[in-house]
This record gives C-alpha cells, sequence and structure tokens, in this order.
C-alpha cells in the first residue's frame, strides 16, 4: 500500500526540501510541487517527492490517525 504522509517544511535549498514528521527528518524534492512551497508549510510527501501542499489542520488530523494506526499495529514510517 502506498501512502502519502503529510510533513511540515523545515528547510528549503534549490528544489530540494528537509521535512520532519514524527521528529524524523527527510530530504524530499520539490519537483512535481504545482505550487510554490515555504518553511512552515505542510505538503504531502510520497516516494521522495512533495506533491501537493495542505492546510495545517488537515495535516495534523491526518497525522493522528496515522500514528493511532501506527500504535495498533505496531508499524513505523
Amino acid at each position: 500500500m502506498c501512502l502519502a504522509v503529510p510533513s511540515k517544511i523545515i528547510n528549503i535549498q534549490d528544489l530540494n526540501a528537509t521535512v520532519e514528521v514524527y521528529g524524523a527528518r527527510r530530504s524530499v524534492s520539490l519537483l512535481l510541487m504545482p505550487d510554490d512551497a515555504q518553511i512552515g508549510d505542510f505538503v504531502l510527501v510520497h516516494a521522495g517527492f512533495a506533491i501537493q501542499k495542505v492546510d495545517e489542520d488537515a495535516a495534523e488530523e491526518a497525522l493522528k490517525y496515522i500514528k493511532q494506526i501506527m500504535d495498533e499495529t505496531g508499524e513505523r514510517l
């Protein structure tokens, strides 16, 4: 199963961003973003690419459900 994970942008350099989710940081490409991304934005990340912005409330709600599923199944991101 594929899942796009809402992640917060904490740094941007050229077409790459550092994102954070649950304390884990990853480098992702902004190449597929249809809109400009800024530090502090939440984006959906799939297969190493940020693919779209999401508002903070929607991101937090999705992350809450993802964490609940991970807790119940013992899975990790």
